[in-house]
């Protein structure tokens, strides 16, 4: 089948069954928003919310349109906006993926990064930004997810009759998060008046107030969470609770877990959303004394995550993948040299090999080896001293020529006071002994270290 328009693609999205999490004998379902055109299920939302608007006469081609996004509505929004000819302006809290901002900055849009530290109320509280300056900008329209009727209606008339049709009419529960509510308020109010008995799950990050509100109707406050485009501060207006029959908060852990677990088991590529949906699904199914239908989502494609929950040295920067004390400075140590792990050149290569390494790894200095031992390390400075210097065939030379060869080394049961002491000089620290080079240690992998040990006390 052939399709005139990119927007006609969104929708229809398939379902797939998993069965590598041991819930048997019940049954999970994975509904696949990650095959949608911008890659998540907020296209469905771009698409409803650009179009109700303009149905209203709200916006005409050329205007600007303005978010508050945490990254994919505002892909579902670049999306339509280019289809359609509207200028989009989001308003993004400073968390989101690296992956998610050049996808957007790819796609034309002006992007204007604010605190995630900051609550409701808060002038740089994305939100509040967003809706200044709609008011501040001549032919703006602020689409406010939140607050915007045709974001649950997306999933009324769309996302919750493709599930009852693709399921035969045969599921027990729906597992959904919560970010600006329109997914639970639209399948809520669709499943109300097709099943009524059906149940939905609220899965929330820990950190989120929604879990303790639903369960005790006070709103806590609210913590923070690693976890993109789901959990709240606020209760949003249009979220719906009353299908709610049990809600599970979900750690970073788990969630970050479960997504590579999905990728390994099953070679789906989640989102970190996706997690959080995924363990409440798991946890509820085994909870169960009877078998259960249970329907929850992949939000978007792990693609936009690659940095992140995919990439182990972040992970361990965050301390969620434990590794081995060993008691010394190669617990500071994040790339390991005899993990393979390090970027590093031969003293023969070029300083054009040298620099592209840099630029691919976005590094700024490389350890020079021979075998297991570190002969000398090589600086961007170096290379640029070099090349300001005049010298056409600067990029030929080897890396020899241009290396520092005289090292200041720590041995691995140094203290962190002369780590300490090696930064304040603008050094990379080197650990090394007599027998073997162990890895490098930044002024960012001793603050991340510092971190985890003052979260363990």
């Amino acid at each position: 089948m052939i399709f005139d328009n990119t927007l006609d693609l969104i929708g229809n999205t398939p379902i797939v069954e998993v069965s590598c999490f041991g819930i048997a004998p019940s049954r999970l379902f994975l509904k696949l928003e990650n095959q949608n055109p911008g890659g998540s299920i907020k296209d469905r939302i771009g698409l409803s919310m650009i179009e109700d608007a303009e149905r209203r006469g709200r916006i005409r081609p050329g205007d600007t349109v303005i978010e508050a996004t945490a990254g994919n509505t505002g892909l579902g929004l670049a999306l339509v906006a280019a289809k359609k000819g509207y200028r989009l302006l989001l308003v993004i809290p400073d968390k989101m993926s690296s992956e998610k901002i050049r996808n957007l900055k790819a796609m034309g849009v002006q992007i204007i990064m604010t605190r995630s530290d900051v609550e409701k109320g808060h002038p740089e509280y994305y939100q509040d930004y967003a809706k200044r300056l709609s008011k501040e900008i001549p032919n703006a329209y602020y689409i406010d997810q939140f607050n915007n009727p045709a974001n649950p209606l997306a999933h009324e008339t769309s996302t919750g009759p493709e599930i009852w049709q693709q399921m035969s009419h045969q599921v027990d529960a729906v597992v959904v998060g919560v970010g600006s509510g329109g997914t639970i308020g639209g399948l809520t109010k669709y499943f109300a008046k097709v099943n009524p008995k059906l149940e939905i799950v609220l899965a929330d990050p820990s950190g989120s107030i929604l879990v303790d509100y639903v369960n005790s109707g006070k709103i806590g406050k609210a913590g923070s969470w690693l976890v993109e485009g789901i959990g709240e501060d606020f209760v949003p207006a249009q979220a719906d609770f009353s299908l709610v029959k049990k809600a599970y908060t979900i750690t970073d852990d788990e969630s970050f877990h479960t997504c590579r677990t999905l990728l390994l088991r099953e070679g789906l590529l989640a989102g970190s959303s996706s997690g959080v949906l995924i363990s409440a699904a798991i946890r509820y199914a085994r909870e169960q004394k009877e078998p259960k239908r249970i329907v929850t989502f992949v939000c978007d494609s792990g693609n936009k995550y690659l940095s992140k929950i995919y990439n182990d040295q972040w992970l361990i920067d965050h301390g969620l993948i434990a590794t081995k004390s060993l008691g010394d400075l190669r617990d500071l140590i994040v790339a390991k040299y005899e993990d393979k792990s390090v970027v590093v050149v031969a003293p023969e290569d070029t300083l054009s090999t040298a620099y592209s390494r840099m630029k691919l790894y976005d590094i700024s200095q490389l350890p020079v080896m021979e075998g297991n031992r570190i002969v000398g390390i090589l600086d961007e400075s170096d290379i640029l001293l070099r090349v300001t210097a005049g010298d056409q065939h600067t990029f030929k030379q080897d890396v020899r020529s241009c290396m520092t060869n005289e090292l200041e080394t720590l041995p691995p049961r140094s203290s962190i006071e002369s780590v300490i002491a090696e930064l304040k000089k603008g050094l990379v620290v080197i650990v090394a002994d007599e027998q073997r080079f162990y890895g490098l240690i930044t002024r960012i992998d001793l603050l991340n270290y510092l971190r985890r040990q003052m979260k363990e006390q």
